[in-house]
């Protein structure tokens, strides 16, 4: 073999090779380990993370460290401090946060706010976060059009069926949002199936049928469910609805150790993928 052909031999491997270490999935679980441990968490989200299962869920989604990641309605960033901190030196995080000008409701602009203000006391961790806001139908451009590998949302669902009234609105730009192959993720409060729409907007509980509805009449293609978040001791049949449960605590101190002992709510766990 000619020292021609030698060098185009070499060439075509390196060319076909597999990904480096840093996209297998091993590492990429890896990475995800050293950042939900990280010391720039907060205690009293870290102290939900059995609830919650960040790892678990975020690669169930199908997570990469080069994702272009948004987040719909981060509130605190319980999750901005996972994300942000993951995508930061190889991938991208788009906070699609509330209006900072919201005149509607006055907790969504003194959210944002402090979200706003967390980011610029850290650019070490949320230099390359792009906050930017979504309330459809009157805010879609969340992120660039058909540019996002992955649109996450947390327990956010039955907002946007109770206060904004654009439920389907909002899934539609995600499906705009996301590039074809892309993933919607959902962790959202667990109805019983069947639930009335009137009772899951009083409870805030959901049924997996009518998420899935929203998902499929904007586009999406269910991927699968996981039981990550499933919680079987969460009876759901509180007066005050799932704020009964922590982290709120809707009843102050009356049977609080109760609902400490049920801990956060069933949630189910949905993925949908773009065609």
């Amino acid at each position: 073999m000619t020292l021609i052909r030698i060098l185009a031999f070499v060439w075509l491997a390196w060319q076909i090779a597999p990904a480096s270490p840093a996209q297998s999935p091993g590492d990429a679980a890896a990475l995800l380990d050293t950042t939900i441990a990280g010391a720039h968490r907060t205690a009293a989200f870290k102290a939900r993370d059995p609830y919650r299962h960040p790892k678990e869920t975020l690669l169930y989604f199908g997570i990469r460290p080069d994702s272009h990641v948004a987040e719909i309605w981060p509130g605190a960033g319980w999750y901005a401090e996972i994300l942000a901190p993951y995508l930061h030196d190889r991938g991208r995080y788009y906070a699609a946060h509330f209006h900072v000008d919201d005149k509607t409701i006055e907790m969504y602009r003194k959210s944002r706010i402090a979200f706003q203000e967390k980011v610029a006391k850290d650019p070490a961790l949320y230099g390359r976060t792009v906050i930017t806001a979504i309330r459809a139908p009157e805010q879609t451009a969340f992120a660039p059009r058909a540019s996002l590998d992955l649109v996450l949302t947390f327990r956010n669902v039955h907002n946007w069926a109770v206060e904004s009234g654009n439920d389907q609105a909002m899934f539609n730009a995600f499906f705009d949002a996301l590039k074809p192959g892309g993933a919607l993720g959902v962790v959202e409060h667990r109805a019983r199936p069947g639930t009335s729409l009137e009772d899951m907007k009083r409870s805030g509980y959901m049924t997996e049928a009518y998420v899935i509805a929203l998902a499929e009449k904007a586009g999406f293609k269910l991927g699968g469910r996981s039981e990550a978040n499933a919680n079987p001791r969460d009876t759901k049949d509180y007066a005050v609805g799932v704020w009964a449960l922590p982290p709120t605590y809707r009843n102050g101190n009356v049977d609080r150790q109760k609902y400490a002992g049920i801990g956060e709510s069933d949630r189910m766990t949905l993925k949908f993928v773009k065609p």
